[in-house]
């Protein structure tokens, strides 16, 4: 796209909002609002350790990943049978339809929910539903990402892969999360080379609170095609070179960062970094329901906050969304048809 830097500032933020967009780093647990966890623990007889929802969401202040986990799988406590995983997921697509996301690559984390009894069938029965419902209710395409839990074992995370391959055609990969500190990529080896030969595409969470090393990790030993996070490997100039090569995509969560304190501020992050070193980097909310905002609010708040962004950065975050993505080629091309269709349209009406 040419002429981008034309466009007026004020202009931005209805054109951050409006763009075509791809949504590749959202925990589907994450967007549980305190609303629909209240309404699942009344539904399910789960007794909460809030007395209200204005009392639940006071306690979304965290100091480290550790301390919203805790609070994070305690709302998933709600979660009990094949329609709670289908509102759940459906909450959030309605959401990312009114934010123009038109396809999301949803993480899940069964283990979250079969260590409480709750079959692996009714979490991904649950999830494929909303997706089906999106894709036809909402021309929202949504596809399911498996996630292992770094801080159990690996044998954890076979048994986990075992139980869900009954249910294979639908999740398109596996990616690794939870916990970084401690637990490096390497531990979890011998099942993502499971995973590539079952041809499951491969993500992982890394360069979050962990350092450049687990990147590097990620990226030789469980042989990832995206880096979840990633922010941290600026501290390495050889690890940015190989990512910008490599064209290796990071999915970067703005308003989780500040929340988990990976930043001090949002006027510290390091977005723009990444993006002017040649980087694949994405936009994206990861835990939306704890870290105030879904993805328009991400995009919106992070370009208010680092005046050197502008509509140039905007498109190529876009385009990078639809490049990461693990849809087809065809699919990702007509989505970028429509993202230069967008911005075509915005410089017109700034003329």
């Amino acid at each position: 796209m040419t002429d981008l830097d034309t466009l007026p500032r004020t202009r931005l933020p209805a054109l951050l909002r409006a763009m075509p967009k791809a949504e590749l780093h959202i925990h589907i647990e994450g967007s549980l609002e305190p609303e629909l966890i209240f309404e699942l623990a009344r539904r399910n007889g789960v007794a909460l350790a809030y007395p209200s929802v204005e009392a639940l969401r006071a306690a979304y202040a965290f100091s480290d990943l550790q301390s919203f986990l805790d609070i994070y799988y305690a709302g998933a406590s709600v979660l009990r049978n094949e329609d709670d995983f289908f509102d759940m997921a459906m909450a959030y697509f309605r959401r990312a339809a009114a934010d123009h996301v038109v396809h999301a690559e949803l993480f899940f984390d069964p283990q979250t929910h079969t260590d409480r009894g709750v079959p692996i069938a009714s979490v991904i029965r649950g999830l494929a539903r909303a997706c089906a419902a999106a894709e036809r209710d909402l021309g929202v395409s949504g596809r399911l990402i498996l996630c292992f839990l770094r801080h159990l074992s690996e044998e954890a995370a076979f048994a986990t892969l075992e139980a869900a391959l009954p249910h294979r055609e639908h999740f398109i990969g596996v990616g690794l999360d939870s916990s970084e500190r401690g637990h490096p990529p390497e531990k979890f080896a011998r099942v993502f080379a499971r995973c590539r030969e079952l041809g499951l595409h491969r993500v992982a969470h890394a360069g979050e609170e962990g350092p450049p090393a687990y990147v590097w990790s990620a990226l030789d030993v469980l042989k990832v095609e995206r880096i979840d996070h990633g922010v941290r490997s600026v501290e390495d100039p050889a690890l940015m070179r190989r990512l910008a090569d490599e064209r290796v995509p990071l999915t970067v969560c703005p308003l989780s960062n500040v929340k988990l304190c990976v930043f001090d501020a949002l006027s510290k992050h390091n977005l723009g970094a990444l993006l002017d070193a040649g980087l694949c980097a994405t936009v994206n909310s990861d835990d939306p329901a704890y870290f105030g905002g879904y993805l328009n609010q991400n995009f919106v708040e992070t370009f208010e906050a680092l005046p050197a962004l502008g509509a140039r950065h905007a498109y190529q975050l876009a385009r990078n969304s639809f490049e990461a993505s693990f849809a087809a080629p065809a699919q990702k091309a007509a989505w970028i048809d429509r993202l230069d269709a967008s911005f075509k349209t915005a410089l017109a009406a700034a003329d």
